[in-house]
């Protein structure tokens, strides 16, 4: 073969790799509160596999920072499942707490939110014969606090916890890593941590606003922090010293929340309204209503941010959203009442956030 044929061979295969790399556009992963976790290909958006956890009821999930490990909350056997992302193998399960719940990955720790009281199901509406019930059981019972479960992933065990509220829901990093930020569903309150020692630095009570704090999530310049409150139909603002700002109304029950890469949207999820509310970041104007599934808690950006997935645990799906139209386009199915959803490369949405 002459020189020139062998240079523009080279070339053409250069473009053919690097065109192949470009079109990488990763994987999701969503958790099967009836089943494992499905892997979703974001080139193709369609399910290429499904990750045996080893234990029933996954709930939440997060990727370690280097996508080599996946961790999953495995509510039935009080653990979490580590899994290798390149095999799908579950590497080791390591014992947290009864009814682990949201996980969440920072540098070599996991940090898992679990309830040593929980008894397992909804809690009643409010002002239900049922709430007035469970508020004189629960005054009886003396209940014991939720935990964060700090899991050191490198050595492969629980090496501390956080004490939080009564049922510990959404856990969020503030930007400079010291705080660790909590909504606690059960008492109507934020609470906020020190990262490092686990002493509680501030509470906030959301009754004013609105009852059950879920989702809570921090704005991309770590100026605002937002609080869903599911009981309330309202997000909470609130400053970096976790001043509340405003409220925001919603749709029915809304749960999951986050910003865009930007910081200039921020979309909820509305389970009982049925849809992904967009709303724009400074003046807290709605921008549109994305008609949605049933029960759709959490979704996450595709990492080039093109695409949103929200997992509809009723819907047995995940819809994808384009991001520039508004618009549902797709519907994945085969799924077994998915939960939640986090992607690799990581990016923004209700359960994580991008690596910058």
């Amino acid at each position: 073969m002459k020189l020139t044929h062998l240079v523009i061979a080279a070339a053409v295969s250069m473009t053919v790799g690097l065109n192949a790399n470009a079109a990488d556009r990763g994987k999701a992963y969503v958790s099967n509160q009836d089943g494992g976790v499905s892997v979703i290909d974001l080139n193709t958006m369609t399910s290429s596999g499904n990750i045996d956890v080893k234990a029933e009821g996954p709930r939440g999930l997060a990727v370690s920072d280097n996508g080599k490990l996946l961790i999953v909350a495995t509510r039935e056997n009080g653990s979490i499942s580590i899994i290798d992302t390149a095999t799908n193998e579950v590497l080791n399960q390591i014992a947290v707490g009864k009814n682990p719940e949201f996980v969440r990955v920072r540098g070599n720790f996991a940090y898992v939110s679990y309830e040593p009281s929980a008894k397992g199901g909804p809690p009643p509406a409010p002002g239900s014969a049922a709430a007035t019930a469970a508020a004189k059981e629960d005054a009886d019972d003396d209940k014991e606090p939720a935990r964060i479960g700090i899991v050191d992933l490198k050595l492969g065990e629980k090496v501390r916890e956080i004490i939080g509220g009564p049922e510990t829901e959404g856990i969020e990093f503030s930007k400079d890593g010291k705080q660790l930020v909590i909504t606690n569903e059960a008492d109507n309150t934020v609470t906020v941590h020190s990262l490092k020692t686990g002493k509680l630095l501030k509470t906030i009570k959301t009754h004013a606003y609105g009852d059950r704090p879920r989702g809570v999530k921090a704005s991309p310049d770590g100026k605002t922090y937002v609080v869903t409150l599911e009981y309330g139909n309202k997000f909470m603002v609130m400053d970096k010293n976790f001043k509340v700002l405003r409220t925001v109304d919603t749709g029915v029950t809304p749960y999951g929340i986050a910003y865009d890469r930007k910081g200039e949207r921020i979309f909820v999820a509305a389970n009982k309204a049925k849809t992904l509310e967009v709303y724009d970041a400074k003046t807290y104007e709605k921008v549109k209503d994305i008609t949605t599934g049933n029960r759709c808690w959490h979704f996450s950006f595709t990492p080039d941010d093109k695409e949103i997935l929200l997992a509809c645990g009723k819907s047995d799906a995940v819809l994808v959203i384009d991001v520039e139209k508004l618009e549902v386009t797709k519907q994945i199915e085969d799924k077994k009442m998915p939960w939640g959803l986090v992607t690799y490369p990581k990016s923004m949405g209700s359960l994580d956030t991008a690596i910058k």
